[in-house]
């Protein structure tokens, strides 16, 4: 059976709900708090590892940085190209997937944003990414992940919601957790715009500490969370769960 993250068809049908305009306006900003966390300098390589449309690769490429985005769609990098072309940004593009790529000691720095870590049912494939990150960078980079903590998810829980979106169709979405809060499985329906689309994906939710322990045995050596990439804390306050990992 194929994965739900394997199927074309839900990712080119969903992109609009998950590249949303306010999304792509704040790209250039997040860009510049990614660059201070990285640490790094103009001309320096740096690999957005599930890319999607490019949005924050097309960013820091503006910013003089040698991106690599990396996605397994696409219709998504198909999307990305055309973006980079108007925007006169230089990126590289590659369609591959996330437990497959990696480059020995070739960036020096690498960012994963916007909870696209957990997606596997096996944690050892969790486990396989990190470590494939870790061997990409080069001695004393760093990662930048950006996800939905754990603790966050817990703080502001509701099992079923709705929202109208900007195009006038309405989100209705549920949330069903495990019992030991390690799996989420997430159902959308969107009513509207002549017709109705469902979807369920799931993930793995991670805490803080979860999420330092995993980059800790992929061989990372210091590992700094901050509740956004704006480096605020990570308390009972923060909006974002990031983790900052040193090669």
């Amino acid at each position: 059976m194929t994965e739900w993250y394997e199927d074309d068809e839900f990712w080119e049908s969903f992109a609009p709900y998950f590249f949303t305009a306010g999304r792509l306006e704040s790209s250039g900003a997040e860009a510049d708090e990614l660059v201070k966390l990285l640490g790094v300098a103009p001309g320096g390589s740096v690999l957005d590892l599930c890319c999607g449309v490019g949005r924050h690769s097309i960013a820091l490429a503006r910013r003089g940085l040698a991106v690599t985005g990396v996605d397994r769609t696409r219709a998504f990098l198909d999307r990305a190209e055309v973006s980079a072309r108007k925007e006169g940004a230089s990126v590289e593009w590659v369609q591959e997937d996330m437990r497959v790529f990696k480059r020995s000691n070739a960036f020096d720095g690498a960012i994963n944003c916007v909870t696209s870590f957990g997606y596997f049912a096996d944690p050892a494939e969790d486990l396989l990414v990190a470590r494939n990150l870790h061997e990409s960078l080069k001695p004393g980079a760093r990662l930048v992940i950006e996800m939905m903590g754990k603790e966050i998810l817990a703080r502001d829980f509701h099992e079923r919601t709705w929202e109208r979106l900007p195009n006038g169709a309405i989100l209705l979405q549920e949330r069903k957790l495990s019992s030991g809060w390690d799996w989420l499985e997430s159902h959308w329906i969107v009513v509207g715009q002549k017709r109705r689309m469902e979807l369920t994906f799931s993930s793995r939710p991670y805490s803080g500490a979860e999420i330092r322990e995993v980059l800790k045995r992929a061989g990372f050596r210091e590992v700094e969370l901050f509740g956004s990439l704006s480096r605020s804390p990570y308390d009972n306050r923060a909006s974002r769960l990031v983790a900052v990992a040193t090669k």
